[in-house]
């Protein structure tokens, strides 16, 4: 499946809260056809938000009718959903496109198996931060943040040295302009 032509793909991860989504967006506002970056879209098996991830929306049914059909390159579950991402992304990285796409952090080591080419990317936030950003979304109760939270203080103290970080605790335009920085390969 993992592309043989040196093209990249960008695998944005971090903690549910951290800023991913809003990151992403961020830069594709700003990337130009010189950028050569294209967006992977998720597809979820929880219904889209108005303010939420670009994704599309599956039933369970129709989400099990696409993986048996191998119309997924990746896919993997977690906190009652699951995920994919479609075999298109092969396509655009066969193309020599540079592909980012969000990630989980639980899945990177298979990710990492399947395409030789994948450059991890880690959104970090502090603690405070994502306490306050999860709240304020409304979708889990308090015990389940403090379990997500724990999650990204182990997934943190044990990441690998490969794995670049961007710290998304002020505005988005700092983190944002960190990450386009680094996905036109001008990372500091």
């Amino acid at each position: 499946m993992a592309s043989a032509v040196l093209s990249k793909l960008v695998y944005i991860m971090g903690a549910s809260g951290a800023g991913k989504d809003s990151l992403i967006g961020f830069v594709r506002t700003r990337a130009t056809a010189q950028n050569k970056l294209v967006f992977a879209h998720r597809y979820i098996t929880r219904p889209a938000e108005i303010n939420g991830e670009n994704h599309i929306s599956l039933t369970e049914e129709e989400f099990e009718i696409r993986e048996s059909a191998g119309c997924f390159a990746m896919s993997w579950q977690a906190h009652g959903n699951r995920y994919a991402v479609g075999v298109e992304i092969d396509h655009w990285l066969n193309a020599g496109l540079t592909v980012v796409m969000n990630g989980s952090r639980a899945y990177l080591e298979k990710a990492q198996q399947q395409y030789t080419q994948l450059t991890p990317v880690l959104i970090s936030v502090s603690e405070e931060k994502l306490k306050s950003r999860l709240l304020g979304r409304g979708r889990e109760c308090i015990e389940e943040i403090s379990e997500r939270i724990e999650r990204a203080n182990q997934f943190e103290q044990k990441r690998a040295s490969d794995v670049h970080t961007i710290t998304n605790d002020s505005a988005l335009a700092d983190a944002g302009d960190q990450l386009y920085q680094y996905l036109n390969g001008n990372a500091q």
